[in-house]
């Protein structure tokens, strides 16, 4: 599933990141890495970004990044 779709208060695995070129590596450079739990903390009150916790550190992310990034 896309971690556009994870669940407030869920935790996913990343699988995979679908972006590519310095989409990717921003990605990556953030800490969304093949293999590491992520968790879906909260939204803002319009729906976007979302808060994500990602080892330890809490990410705000849009929904066209997140469309990026497979979890299961």
């Amino acid at each position: 599933m896309l971690l556009t779709t994870l669940p407030i208060g869920r935790k996913g695995e990343i699988t995979e990141l679908t972006a590519r070129g310095g989409q990717r590596r921003r990605l990556l450079d953030l800490g969304l890495i093949p293999g590491t739990t992520i968790t879906a903390k909260r939204k803002s009150p319009s729906g976007d970004p979302t808060a994500y916790l990602i080892r330890g550190t809490i990410l705000a992310l849009r929904k066209e990044e997140t469309d990026l990034v497979e979890v299961i």
